[in-house]
């Protein structure tokens, strides 16, 4: 699979003059962890991510140095942590070191730079403009979903796309690795979502979309490793 394949295009944005106060509400209600940053004109600047403000945050609490640190503070980096931690929009604190594929780079491909890198998503670009993001939880369904029958045919993939969608419109189903797979008009959600509440509100969920006949649960307890920095 590449990029194309696995990208999630419905992406959101913001300008770089953004409040941080009106993004960090946009992430909480979107129930996103990131978000690109456009220039007006379409170019990407970069991208700010929950672990920007956190890090914004810690650095309100830094201690002053000793003389012995001060002798061996650079001042261009001193500069750069200051304005990360002072600045109040998000062209201070954001990531301009961009981690980027095109949209034919392969799964093998882009597992390989978040890993590299240490990051949980990547850009996809085109022409150096932004068409998509791949982000860990796209890689891990890539891998561990599994096939679907073609019995089901135009249907089945048709009630696939309708709950797709209709976890896309909920925040609370965007941040967990739960993925659905349709046969013969029945759901089955694969994954991993230690909320019982999630699991409960994804059948529901799927229940009200016409069409669908069943829905079965394969949810596991994610192991701890999964939802790690990076």
């Amino acid at each position: 699979m590449r990029a194309r394949d696995l990208m999630s295009t419905e992406v959101v944005t913001v300008p770089p003059e953004t409040p941080l106060a009106a993004l960090a509400r946009l992430l909480a209600d979107r129930g996103i962890s990131a978000v690109p940053v456009l220039e007006p004109g379409g170019a990407v600047a970069g991208i700010v991510t929950e672990a920007d403000l956190v890090r914004r945050l810690a650095g309100a609490e830094e201690r002053p140095r000793g003389w012995f640190g001060t002798l061996l503070a650079s001042a261009p980096e001193d500069a750069d942590r200051y304005a990360r931690t002072h600045g109040t929009r998000v062209r201070d604190v954001m990531t301009t070191d961009l981690v980027s594929v095109g949209e034919e780079a392969t799964a093998e491909e882009i597992a390989r730079l978040m890993e590299e890198r240490r990051v949980k998503r990547v850009l996809v670009l085109r022409e150096g403009r932004l068409i998509g993001i791949v982000s860990r939880a796209d890689l891990l369904e890539a891998m561990l979903a599994p096939p679907e029958t073609p019995e089901g045919g135009a249907e089945d993939a048709r009630l696939r796309r309708a709950v797709q969608a209709a976890m896309a419109g909920q925040s609370w189903a965007r941040p967990y690795f739960v993925w659905p797979t349709v046969e013969k008009g029945v759901v089955t959600f694969h994954g991993f979502c230690g909320a019982p509440e999630v699991t409960r509100a994804l059948r529901v969920l799927a229940e009200e979309i016409p069409g669908v006949r069943g829905v079965e649960m394969r949810i596991e307890a994610p192991p701890p490793a999964l939802f790690g920095a990076a």
